[in-house]
């Protein structure tokens, strides 16, 4: 199940990797019909490529290769919340299924947002 996201707000590291975790724990929880393993090995690519590419941007050799790295972070993010309302449209899991990623995805896209536009300030400062 998903887990009490508002809480990791401290760590974002920790927040994103639970992200990732608590996708791929619905799905293991939820086993897909052959019709729908398409979207789910989608979700879990982009649902654990936020925590991934978030954990490779503290990384970066210069702020532009991590103002990039957020980029992904925020990508993924994103596209994460496109497959989890796949996966509920198309009925395979339900929207309280679902929810509480799609919340915690649009949380980390805007933090990401927030996060680029704060380093791009900085950069050009």
């Amino acid at each position: 199940g998903t887990r009490n996201f508002g809480r990791m707000k401290q760590d974002l590291g920790k927040r994103t990797y639970q992200f990732g975790l608590s996708a791929v724990l619905l799905l293991r929880d939820n086993p897909a019909p052959p019709w729908a393993w398409g979207i789910t090995k989608q979700l879990v690519r982009c649902a654990t490529s936020v925590g991934a590419s978030y954990r490779s941007s503290k990384r970066g050799r210069s702020p532009k290769e991590f103002i990039a790295k957020l980029g992904t972070c925020e990508e993924e993010a994103d596209e994460s919340i496109y497959w989890l309302n796949m996966c509920r449209d198309c009925g395979y899991l339900s929207e309280a299924q679902v929810a509480p990623l799609i919340h915690e995805a649009n949380e980390l896209t805007a933090i990401f947002v927030a996060s680029i536009k704060t380093s791009r300030k900085t950069i050009n400062d």
